[in-house]
């Protein structure tokens, strides 16, 4: 029982062990503190195309170091921030960008959610109103009216006597 408790620690650790020596260091940033900050400019407004949901400048995956790196050449190679986007919507296509622009193919994306807020609306405004008009109305009696002020009334005299 103990050399099984042993082994299994044994093993774990050099389980462990080989984790930690599988990670990997941190990218160095560019040499020039000028095209570091064009780069997180120009990154932070894109999306990275794995993790989707993160910026590019945020991302650490491989394809986010590998898409910053280009970014780094084409800044050194003297490309505006304009020339840049162009070159990454042209490889990666409007996705790339947080903010795709207004045109006929992204549409349904910009307006699509108001789309669906209105019809949810119209859909709740419908709903009420029928199921307003499927609840009879009543009206009361004389004889109802009555009853009710009495049975009022009987409260109202045993709480105050309470």
């Amino acid at each position: 029982m103990l050399k099984k408790t042993l082994q299994s620690l044994l093993l774990t650790f050099v389980v462990l062990c080989s984790i930690s020596a599988s990670a990997k260091d941190a990218v160095p940033l560019a040499d020039d503190p000028v095209t570091e900050q064009r780069l997180i400019v120009i990154s932070e407004e894109m999306r990275c195309l794995v993790c989707q949901n993160e910026s590019l400048a945020g991302s650490r995956s491989e394809l986010a170091n590998d898409l910053r790196r280009e970014i780094r050449i084409l800044i050194n190679e003297g490309k505006t921030d304009e020339q840049i986007r162009n070159f990454m919507v042209e490889r990666y296509g409007d996705f790339v960008l947080y903010r795709p622009p207004v045109k006929p193919i992204t549409w349904l994306l910009w307006i699509g959610p108001f789309v669906i807020l209105l019809a949810g609306i119209i859909g709740l405004m419908v709903y009420l109103r029928r199921r307003n008009q499927a609840v009879p109305s009543t009206t009361l009696s004389e004889a109802d009216n009555r009853r009710i002020d009495a049975l009022l009334q009987d409260a109202k005299s045993s709480s105050i006597e309470k």
